[in-house]
């Protein structure tokens, strides 16, 4: 599979022409249209606009381009266009209370959901009365038609429709009591199934004890029977008697210390067996436990439905695995979408539950779709931090401990508890078993054996089957270093939740990076790729789809090799409304070692990194024949944290394997200059300093130099440094100078000799007027930095 796949939903922009990626995407609107996020504005008075306020033109359908209310093109004074606006047969609908629309959407916003309301456009037939769980007595009325294209809310219905309300909260058709008795039930069975454990853990132990002690009687007969032979020989010698009970001893006290080790090495590994063998029961307990309660809320919910008259929307059976049809930017946006459950489960963490059926309750009980319930119950568990509770050893399994005592036994894992919880919410999901670039892994890793092996979920909503990692999502508390005692008073009220988003309903174009499934229908993929093509794919970390970045070359792979000189390109593309805060930094190693330095020289400074528009490239020049690792950092910061100086955290993106096989070019590394990126792009980036006469990292120049630039804003004390290898920086700072004019700041260069140089260039802002903070720092900060290679012949 080519490294481009996750380009596949690639649109063009009506208003620039290029092209949208899903980070930065609006649409899409009429005749399939899609716009940039910045473009997004009205075609006449350049106005930003957002998806409530737009408007097309009703009376032109070969005008695609959007408006605002004030400037949108309008039908001649008198005139209806009814065919236009698709509402003349709708004028004709009787009015009645019985098609009032009572569906509102997450967080308590009205919706218009077409199929509801008995709305369908004329290419789907009229809706029917008995479609909409009306008296079936309205079946032959044909309702008006509904043209959502014209009324351009064709973006607002879809969204409606994959976020449909399935059905009322469970309390309506399933009573607390009697699913509670499934539940006390299964947690017998469970009990029973521990038991089950402890007995065969203890069998277990005794027989291995019963046999380390037999083979611990077995050599120590052997070595006192040695001994008294040796010593029977010299007998005379009471010098050699000594001798021989000294080193009796230390026998003895050696063979007692390797039937330690011993002992402790059989003791892990029947632990381990043991593990696994447990999991593997828990899981298919669960999974039978999960049926039994999805199969009896099913029950309930056909019963409610029938007396209702209502349709459910939701399976009743779990679909078969198949490629969603929508992306998850066209379920939701924006995470903050979700503020509202998310600090529901936030509260409900804080607190602990006796039984799944009240907890689940508590959590999915005010959901309006099921997109909503399974966001609680992920983000119950990334903020539960499961893995740092404190276990009583006595809790029992009606103690809120004992509730979770499969993750403190660690027969139970995140993702065989998520499943658990989806159930007791009629929510169909599957634990997947596969493959992981998880801890530990490098590109260039063949999955050959158990190392990487993982598992994750897959759950039913938004009308497909979409992926779920709660343990990789989990990022439990920041800034904490004890996880605050549920109730009691502590500074838990300054502390910040996070997680990871990208780990929830993952699209699969983007899961794929990370996770292979054993079973090759779940990946979920209209075409999917083998083992091998997974372990080709570039080394991508969640941040990298964050950003939105994409590799724009098809032969991006894990492994990069390069050519007889060295070299091998590095390219990623950025979206461009992070082209001004994205700050790319790297790191590169020997593979096989943490070495990153040869023959005393940083490997930083055989890799040149370059910004041109939307894409940062790595060239990286080895420096000897063999592998190479490139880890490539990004941190998205605006100008004003840049400038202050302060240290930033940058985190990884992208690993990179780079073999050099035959190395036919002796590379010498680039100038010592600060740490980053080549050229003047940072400059102008950051700083709205524009290059007027040069405007790439490299420069070719005579033995003399100017490079101007043009001030947009206010900057001061500027400084140049030059580089270059064997010579001292102090001793080449006399030949750069520079003078600034208007806005204009011109450098100038010397060069003492022909090579090749490295200039930095360092300023600051001028201090602002501004006392309302008088602590900002003005620091002076790198702006940019050039590559100048000096030549007679330039």
């Amino acid at each position: 599979m080519p490294a481009t796949m996750m380009n596949l939903y690639e649109n063009v922009c009506l208003r620039c022409g290029q092209t949208v990626y899903q980070v930065d995407r609006i649409g899409p609107l009429k005749d399939f249209t899609f716009f940039h996020t910045g473009c997004f504005k009205c075609f006449t008075c350049n106005s930003k606009l957002t998806l409530k306020t737009y408007c097309n033109n009703q009376d032109s359908q070969e005008d695609k381009e959007v408006y605002c209310s004030s400037h949108v093109p309008k039908p001649g004074p008198g005139h209806l266009d009814g065919d236009a606006v698709g509402i003349r047969s709708a004028l004709n609908v009787p009015r009645s209370a019985q098609f009032v629309n009572d569906q509102i959407r997450p967080g308590g916003r009205p919706s218009i959901d077409g199929d509801a309301m008995g709305l369908k456009s004329r290419g789907n037939g009229s809706g029917t009365g008995s479609e909409n769980g009306h008296n079936s007595s309205f079946g032959e009325y044909k309702y008006g038609r509904f043209d959502s294209s014209a009324l351009h809310i064709a973006h607002a219905l879809n969204a409606t429709k994959i976020q449909r309300v399935y059905d009322k909260p469970i309390d309506h058709y399933l009573d607390v009591a009697l699913q509670k008795q499934m539940e006390m039930q299964h947690r017998l069975e469970e009990d029973d199934l521990y038991k089950k454990f402890a007995k065969q853990r203890a069998a277990e132990e005794a027989k291995m004890d019963d046999y380390i002690k037999e083979e611990w009687e077995s050599e120590l007969e052997k070595l006192t029977a040695q001994f008294e032979r040796d010593l029977a020989t010299k007998r005379r010698s009471r010098e050699d008697s000594k001798v021989l009970t000294v080193k009796h001893q230390r026998e003895r006290e050696e063979l007692e210390k390797n039937m330690t080790i011993k002992r402790d090495m059989k003791k892990e590994n029947l632990t381990r067996k043991m593990l696994e063998h447990e999991r593997a029961a828990t899981a298919a307990l669960v999974d039978k436990h999960s049926k039994e309660m999805m199969r009896l809320i099913q029950e309930k919910r056909s019963e409610y439905m029938e007396e209702e008259e209502v349709i459910d929307h939701y399976p009743a059976q779990p679909p078969p695995p198949m490629p969603p049809p929508q992306t998850k930017t066209d379920i939701y946006m924006d995470p903050d979408e979700f503020a509202e459950v998310d600090q529901l489960a936030i509260q409900v963490a804080q607190e602990d539950q006796k039984t799944f059926t009240d907890l689940v309750r508590m959590l999915v009980g005010h959901c309006a779709s099921d997109v909503e319930k399974v966001r609680t119950i992920f983000r119950w568990i990334t903020v539960k931090n499961l893995n740092s509770i404190t276990f009583d050893d006595s809790a029992h399994g009606d103690t809120p401990m004992g509730l979770l005592r499969g993750i403190k036994y660690g027969t139970e894992s995140y993702h065989v508890l998520f499943k658990r919880l989806c159930s007791y919410a009629g929510l169909h999901c599957v634990v997947i078993k596969g493959y992981s670039k998880s801890a530990g892994y490098q590109p260039g890793v063949r999955f050959e054996d158990n190392r990487f092996r993982n598992s994750w979920n897959a759950v039913y909503v938004a009308g497909a089957w979409r992926f779920v990692q709660c343990n990789w999502g989990a990022r439990h508390l920041v800034n904490a270093k004890e996880v605050p005692k549920p109730g009691g008073k502590s500074k838990s009220d300054s502390l910040r939740y996070e997680y990871d988003d990208h780990y929830f309903l993952t699209d699969p174009k983007e899961f794929i990076y990370e996770f292979f499934p054993l079973q090759s229908e779940w990946q979920l993929l209209k075409a999917p790729i083998s083992l091998h093509e997974f372990e080709e794919l570039p080394f991508v970390r969640s941040l990298f789809f964050r950003y939105g970045l994409y590799f724009p070359d098809e032969h991006t792979k894990a492994v990069m090799y390069t050519d007889s000189t060295g070299a091998a390109t590095i390219r990623i593309g950025m979206p461009s409304h992070m082209q001004s805060s994205l700050i790319f930094h790297y790191n590169l190693k020997l593979y096989d070692s943490d070495k990153d330095q040869y023959d005393s020289v940083s490997l930083k400074r055989f890799v040149m990194q370059s910004v041109v528009g939307q894409l940062v490239a790595f060239r990286v020049h080895a420096p000897c024949s063999g592998a190479l690792l490139l880890d490539i950092f990004a941190n998205a910061v605006t100008p004003r944290e840049y400038l202050t100086g302060e240290p930033m955290k940058f985190k990884s993106v992208c690993k990179f394997k780079i073999v050099c096989e035959d190395l036919q070019t002796v590379m010498v590394p680039l100038p010592d200059c600060a740490s980053g990126e080549w050229g003047p792009a940072k400059a102008t980036r950051l700083f709205g300093l524009e290059p007027v006469t040069h405007h790439d990292a490299l420069v070719f120049a005579g033995r003399d130099l100017e490079l101007q630039f043009r001030m947009t804003r206010p900057l001061t004390d500027f400084m140049a440094t030059l580089h270059k290898n064997g010579s001292e920086e102090k001793r080449l700072s006399k030949y750069v100078s520079h003078r600034v004019h208007d806005d204009l700041v011109t450098f100038t260069l010397s060069f003492p000799e022909e090579g090749q140089y490295g200039m930095d260039i360092y300023t600051r802002e001028v201090a602002s007027m501004d006392t309302t903070n008088p602590t900002e720092k003005h620091l002076l900060t790198h702006c940019c930095k050039y590559l100048i290679n000096s030549s007679k012949r330039n």
